[in-house]
C-alpha cells in the first residue's frame, strides 16, 4: 500500500512539473488553477476570471505582468461557470475544454489528423497545436493567432487569407467583467483596394485609410518608430498587417477597447503597467462620412467641412454633402484637378493594378464615363511612382491630413479652369509679391536715373550757355584791353589746317605749337594755349603785354593774338632756324650770328 502511495506521488510531481512547461499531449491536461508558460516565461496559458465576474475563461497573458491584461481568450462566447474546467487536447489534435459534467463547452478545429498532436504555448503567445513527430514546426494544425479577440500581438496577422477565406479580424470585448464579442470589430474590407475597416456592428465608423506603400492614408500615426515596425502586405492569396518591436524588453499590443478605440499600448516591465501610446480615432474628422460625398473634414476650420473645389453644398446642412457645379460631358473635355494633402476616399467598389504606370492610370480613367478619380497605388519610391488605384462612385470620407498622398479628380473642362486660375493667387502669391517689388523696385530705379540724367544734362547745358556767353563778353572786354593785331579763328584754323598734327612743331607748358600759312603767303607760328595747362587768362593777357613791348629785330616778332571761341592764341612769326637755344648751346654752329648778335640777346636777357 504504501509503496502504491509511494507511485501515485511521483506520477502526481512529474504531472506537475510537466504542466510547469509550455507543452501538453494527449495523455496531460490543464485543470483551473494550472498554468502552461512559454519557453521564456513571456506569456501564460490558464483559466481566470475578469473583472468582477465568477465565470471562468482559458486565456492568455503575460506571465510577469502584474495586471494579468488577457491577450486572447478561447471560450469568450460560452464560460465556466465554476472552477471545474479541464483543458485537453485529443487523439486527433483538438482542443477540448470540458466542464465537471465531462460536457464540451469549447473546441478548436482541424481539417486533418496527426500522428502525436501537442499543444504548446510558443514565445511570441501563440498556442499552437502541431504533430510532434513532424520536424516542419511551421506546419501547424491550429494555432490561436487565427482566431484573435480583442488584440493583436507582435508577429500576429490582422486580415484575411484569400485562398481559405479564414478572416483574422479583432472584436472588442463586450464589458470589463464579459469578454464576449462586443459591437466594434476591425477587418480588412476587400470589395475593391484592401482596407481596414472599425465597424460598430454592421455600420462604418472608423477606415485606416487605403495603403499606399509607407502607410496608411487616414492613419499617420501607425507609423515605423525605433522600437515599433509594421507592414502591409497584399496578394493573391493574403492581406494582412502585421507588426514586430525591435526592443524585446518593451511589449506592444494593439487593442481594440470596449468604446471602439483602436489603441497601442506599451509595457517595459515591472510594476509601471500599461501605458496608452497612440489611439484612432483621433477626431470628429476620422468618423466614416462625416462631411458625406465629394467634401473633405478639417477640425481647423469652422464648419469642420466644406466642399472640394469644383463642388457646392446641395442642402443646408454642410455635412449633408456636396455636388458638381457641371457635370461631367465625358468627352476630352473634361480634365483632372489635383488635390493633396487628404486622406484619400473610400476604396469600396474600386479597381487597382499594381503594375500600370500613372500616365495609363490617367488616360484610363479619362476615357473610363464612370471613373471619379485615380491616384498613384504606391508611392514608396516617389509621389506617384507605381500602380493604379481608380475610383467609379462618390468620393466618400475625405479628412485635411498633414501628410497624405495626392489624389486626382474628375471634372468639368470649365471648372478645371476655373480652379486653376482661382489657385494660382494662392500658390504663387509669395512669388509674385516678390516680382512685383523687384520689378517696382528696378523701375523706379531706372526713372530716377533717367531724370537725374536729364536734370544734370540741362543743368550742364545751362551752364555751357552762361559760360559761352560769359566768354563772349570777356573776350569783348579783352579785345578792347589787348593793344595787339587780332586774327580771327577762322584765319588761324585755316592757317594751320585746322590744327592739324602734321603742323604740330612741338608743346611747352603754355601749350602746344603750330606751323602755319596765312593767306598771304607769310609763314606763322600759332602758340594755343591748353586746356590743361596751368596757365589761365590773366598769364596769357600779362604775355601779351610783355613780348608785345619787348620787340627788337633780333627777336621773334609777336604778329597777334586771338581769344575767340574759348581759345587764347599767340601767332608769333615763323623761326625758319629752329629756337635759340640750338646756337647758345652749339647744337647748330651759329655762322650767320655775329658776336655782336649773340651780345645783344643776351644782353636782353639779363634781369634788370
Amino acid at each position: 500500500m504504501e509503496a502504491f502511495s509511494f507511485l501515485l506521488f511521483c506520477f502526481s510531481l512529474l504531472m506537475a512539473v510537466s504542466i510547469a512547461r509550455d507543452t501538453i499531449n494527449t495523455l496531460q491536461s490543464i485543470s483551473d488553477g494550472e498554468i502552461l508558460v512559454s519557453a521564456d516565461e513571456t506569456f501564460a496559458l490558464g483559466f481566470f476570471s475578469p473583472g468582477t465576474s465568477n465565470n471562468r475563461y482559458v486565456g492568455i497573458w503575460y506571465n510577469k505582468d502584474p495586471t494579468k491584461a488577457i491577450v486572447w481568450v478561447a471560450n469568450r462566447e460560452k464560460p465556466l461557470t465554476d472552477s471545474s474546467g479541464v483543458l485537453k487536447v485529443n487523439d486527433i489534435g483538438i482542443l477540448v475544454l470540458l466542464d465537471s459534467n465531462n460536457s464540451l463547452i469549447w473546441s478548436s478545429n482541424t481539417t486533418r489528423s496527426a500522428q502525436n498532436p501537442v499543444a504548446k504555448l510558443l514565445n511570441s503567445g501563440n498556442f499552437v497545436v502541431q504533430d510532434d513527430s513532424n520536424s516542419d514546426t511551421e506546419d501547424l494544425l491550429w494555432q490561436s493567432f487565427d482566431y484573435p479577440g480583442d488584440t493583436i500581438l507582435p508577429g500576429q496577422k490582422l486580415g484575411r487569407n484569400l485562398a481559405t477565406g479564414l478572416n483574422r479580424r479583432t472584436t472588442s470585448w463586450k464589458s470589463s467583467d464579459d469578454p464576449s464579442q462586443g459591437s466594434f470589430s476591425y477587418q480588412f474590407d476587400i470589395d475593391g483596394y484592401p482596407q481596414l475597416v472599425l465597424r460598430e456592428g454592421t455600420t462604418k465608423r472608423f477606415r485606416f485609410g487605403s495603403w499606399n506603400g509607407i502607410q496608411f492614408s487616414g492613419a499617420p500615426q501607425l507609423k515605423n518608430e525605433s522600437v515599433f515596425r509594421f507592414s502591409m502586405i497584399s496578394n493573391e492569396e493574403e492581406v494582412y498587417i502585421v507588426y514586430w518591436t525591435v526592443d524585446s524588453s518593451v511589449h506592444q499590443r494593439l487593442q481594440i477597447a470596449m468604446d471602439g478605440f483602436s489603441q497601442r499600448r506599451s509595457w517595459s516591465g515591472g510594476n509601471t503597467g500599461w501605458t496608452t501610446v497612440s489611439h484612432i480615432p483621433v477626431d470628429d474628422c476620422d468618423y466614416y462620412g462625416k462631411c458625406g460625398a465629394y467634401a473633405s473634414c478639417d477640425t481647423n476650420h469652422f464648419p469642420m467641412c466644406g466642399c472640394l473645389d469644383g463642388f457646392v453644398q446641395n442642402t443646408i446642412d454642410s455635412s449633408s454633402g456636396c455636388v458638381r457645379k457641371t457635370s461631367l460631358s465625358c468627352n476630352n473635355s473634361d480634365g483632372f484637378v489635383k488635390f493633396s494633402g487628404l486622406k484619400l476616399p473610400d476604396t469600396k467598389g474600386t479597381w487597382f493594378n499594381t503594375s500600370m504606370s500613372f500616365e495609363d492610370c490617367r488616360i484610363l480613367c479619362l476615357k473610363n464615363c464612370s471613373c471619379t478619380a485615380y491616384a498613384a497605388l504606391d508611392v514608396s519610391k516617389g509621389p506617384n511612382s507605381n500602380g493604379c488605384l481608380l475610383w467609379f462612385g462618390k468620393l466618400m470620407d475625405m479628412k485635411v491630413m498633414t501628410a497624405s498622398e495626392d489624389i486626382y479628380v474628375k471634372m468639368a473642362g470649365k471648372d478645371v479652369e476655373a480652379i486653376v486660375r482661382k489657385r494660382l493667387p494662392k500658390f504663387k502669391k509669395k512669388k509674385q509679391k516678390i516680382t512685383t517689388a523687384i520689378i517696382w523696385v528696378l523701375s523706379s530705379g531706372i526713372l530716377i536715373l533717367c531724370l537725374a540724367i536729364i536734370i544734370y544734362r540741362w543743368e550742364m547745358r545751362k551752364k555751357g550757355k552762361i559760360k559761352e556767353d560769359r566768354e563772349s563778353d570777356d573776350s569783348q572786354h579783352d579785345e578792347e584791353d589787348l593793344e595787339l593785331p587780332l586774327f580771327s579763328i577762322n584765319t588761324v584754323t585755316s592757317a594751320t589746317n585746322n590744327f592739324s598734327t602734321d603742323n604740330l612743331l612741338g608743346t611747352g607748358g603754355f601749350g602746344p605749337v603750330y606751323k602755319g600759312i596765312l593767306e598771304d603767303g607769310q609763314e606763322i607760328a600759332v602758340k594755343r594755349l591748353s586746356k590743361n595747362s596751368s596757365q589761365g587768362f590773366e598769364e596769357f593777357k600779362n604775355e601779351v603785354m610783355h613780348v608785345s613791348k619787348l620787340q627788337h629785330r633780333n627777336l621773334v616778332r609777336l604778329l597777334g593774338c586771338c581769344i575767340q571761341a574759348g581759345e587764347r592764341l599767340l601767332i608769333y612769326e615763323f623761326m625758319s632756324n629752329k629756337s635759340l637755344d640750338f646756337f647758345i648751346f652749339g647744337l647748330i654752329p651759329a655762322e650767320p650770328y655775329s658776336s655782336f648778335h649773340l651780345r645783344m640777346i643776351m644782353q636782353l636777357l639779363k634781369p634788370h
